[in-house]
């Protein structure tokens, strides 16, 4: 069995005493020296769940979060990046498998490689960046009121469906 370092785990005090190489004394609670007792993460059994971590409400939370972000960033900041992220890599994929299904009339026909270097020598780059940036403005408003909780994370109100 291999040897997990303290610095990585944030288990220093666990090891204190016992064998560092059986897996028994790794995944013993950090404090049962001092008498307070932390509550192990479920994906992580090894290590405990973070205290940021122990909102129930949050969908999907099984207290994964081995490098202590959460305590570092606000968490209401952190959905609200990875729901932008995400959507921003949908649009991303449907960009580049749509024009090789579809094709425009009057288009010649290039592969996404060659589509990019002609948009970056004709200035096309440069109109993306610019509405890229104009919708950022919108977007650092929403972010404040996330953080204001005056709505919930990536809700923009955008319903054209009406679900």
């Amino acid at each position: 069995m291999a040897f997990v370092a303290p610095i990585v785990t944030g288990f220093s005090s666990s090891l204190a005493g016992a064998s560092v190489c059986r897996a028994r004394s790794v995944a013993r609670p950090r404090s049962q020296a001092s008498g307070i007792v932390m509550k192990a993460s479920p994906s992580m059994p090894f290590m405990e769940t973070p205290e940021s971590l122990t909102d129930e409400s949050i969908i999907g939370n099984v207290g994964f979060d081995p490098l202590n972000l959460s305590g570092v960033f606000s968490l209401k900041w952190m959905q609200e990046a990875e729901i932008k992220h995400c959507r921003v890599a949908m649009l991303g994929t449907l960009g580049y498998v749509f024009p090789e299904i579809f094709r425009f009339p009057g288009v010649k026909e290039m592969n996404p490689m060659q589509a990019h270097d002609f948009f970056v020598q004709t200035g096309g780059m440069s109109q993306i960046l610019l509405w890229v940036s104009f919708l950022e403005v919108f977007g650092v408003v929403a972010l404040a009121e996330t953080m204001n909780g005056d709505r919930a994370p990536g809700d923009f109100g955008f319903r054209p469906l009406g679900l």
